[in-house]
């Protein structure tokens, strides 16, 4: 009797599973509104008259209290203190409000032909209100994601860690595929590009619904775990930032997740555009082919985290994903290589290196970092992502193809936009997969050095 009372609600494989399936999901709802104004990029320019860097402006501001107000870090050490559930709820309004402001702002006529002036520069109105609301979903998120990872590692550690970051990671991916597969029609068929971001703002609602349900779990799971009341010195303390940060291990993973997510995130940003543009794809198709890598994620990712759960390998899977994605850059850049079926299988391959480098990168984390560590750590690589990855790759995209890459005009349904020739971006995206390879192959060695186990199974015997 004593020893049932004292077994973990984490031992229940249908109790794990539930709170995956909880969790991915809203992570979900909140990767669509994330994503649905990628395939959008023509209509905006032809709707509403916003410019590539204005689109970049937008793309980036995703990440700007994160970054620049160091929110995500925040938002982390807020976790490894109040928990989960107070962090969580939080992270689901602040997203939620995110993107009701983002909705007004491109729905509205108030704001037409109006402009602020930030600093030294002056900005469409409307262009600034959008990216302030984005940039508080964008901050709301990422303190989800957190939430989500470091939920995961408790569940699921010593069990099937991989396997499930890499199945949340895809699912998640499913509302990334939404976006892209519906975004354009649904606003095709509204004729507003407010549509779509209308659309998620309910998903993210029920989103926030589903975590409140969770919730009631994670009580049950404090009240199972007896033995993992957090003593002094196993609670978080603000020193414990620095001993994060003096491993070297942790810097590589780091800055692979920051290369590796620059060549990928900005990518599916631009990616229905460079579909419309590069391969012909009518634009309320341009991203049904984008739209297949996050699908094409859910059956890999069940094969590579199973097998870092049983095998191990960490670090080799990510080094291959990383080579994988030089190579899909590298063909998108080829300027002749222009059919949509090469476009095709070049995503499909992406999906491949999608799918490889986050099974192993996530679950590697809590071999050498301590729980009670964890959602700080977490965060400090998120912010770095989000610095990288989230805004500053974007914006550079945007301003190259304004700069650079304008080589006429494109009319569609009586309305005119640039067009662009996408083969400067796409080497950009093929370097940072380069410096990803150099950063996985530190790890490797690392690894081999320090022996954190990253070759070695997840999962306990």
């Amino acid at each position: 009797m004593v020893e049932a009372i004292r077994k973990s609600l984490r031992d229940s494989k249908t109790a794990r599973w539930t709170a995956l399936l909880i969790v991915a999901f809203t992570m979900l709802c909140g990767y669509y509104v994330a994503d649905v104004m990628s395939p959008l990029k023509p209509m905006i320019e032809q709707q509403l008259g916003w410019t590539s860097s204005e689109y970049g402006f937008f793309t980036g501001s995703y990440a700007w209290f994160n970054v620049f107000l160091g929110m995500l870090i925040f938002g982390g050490m807020v976790l490894d203190k109040m928990g989960a559930r107070f962090t969580g709820i939080s992270a689901g309004i602040l997203m939620v409000v995110g993107c009701g402001i983002k909705w007004w702002a491109v729905q509205t006529h108030t704001l037409d032909h109006s402009t602020v002036h930030v600093f030294f520069w002056d900005f469409k109105s409307q262009v600034m209100l959008a990216s302030v609301g984005f940039a508080l979903f964008g901050m709301g998120i990422e303190i989800a994601n957190v939430v989500a990872t470091k939920l995961i590692a408790r569940w699921f550690q010593g069990y099937e860690i991989a396997l499930a970051m890499g199945l949340q990671v895809g699912t998640a991916r499913v509302g990334t595929a939404l976006a892209l597969g519906m975004g354009a029609p649904i606003a095709a068929y509204f004729k507003s590009v407010a549509a779509p971001v209308l659309a998620g703002l309910i998903l993210l609602c029920v989103g926030l619904v589903a975590f409140i349900i969770y919730c009631a779990m994670d009580r049950k799971l404090d009240a199972s775990e007896v033995d993992t009341a957090a003593s002094d010195e196993e609670a978080f303390h603000i020193s414990d930032i620095g001993k994060i940060l003096r491993i070297r291990g942790f810097w590589y993973i780091t800055m692979l997740c920051a290369m590796f997510y620059s060549a990928v995130f900005p990518f599916l940003k631009y990616a229905p555009d460079l579909m419309v543009q590069k391969f012909q794809i009518k634009e309320s198709l341009g991203g049904a082919i984008p739209s297949i890598l996050p699908f094409a994620t859910i059956p890999l990712t069940v094969v590579f985290g199973r097998y870092y759960d049983r095998k191990g390998k960490g670090a080799s899977l990510m080094v291959l994903g990383s080579l994988l994605l030089v190579l899909v850059h590298f063909i998108f850049t080829v300027p002749f290589l222009n059919s949509w079926l090469v476009a095709l299988v070049a995503t499909i391959v992406l999906g491949f290196a999608f799918s490889l480098v986050p099974s192993a990168m996530w679950p590697s984390l809590p071999k050498f970092i301590p729980q009670h560590q964890l959602g700080t750590a977490y965060a400090v690589i998120f912010w770095m992502q989000n610095l990288v990855a989230l805004w500053g790759v974007p914006y550079l995209i945007g301003w190259i193809l304004d700069r650079f890459c304008i080589t006429g005009t494109r009319v569609a349904d009586g309305l005119s936009s640039p067009a662009y020739n996408y083969t400067l971006p796409m080497a950009v995206f093929t370097g940072l997969g380069v410096l990803a390879v150099v950063f996985a192959l530190l790890l490797k060695m690392e690894d081999r050095k320090m022996g954190y186990g990253l070759e070695l199974p997840c999962q306990k015997a």
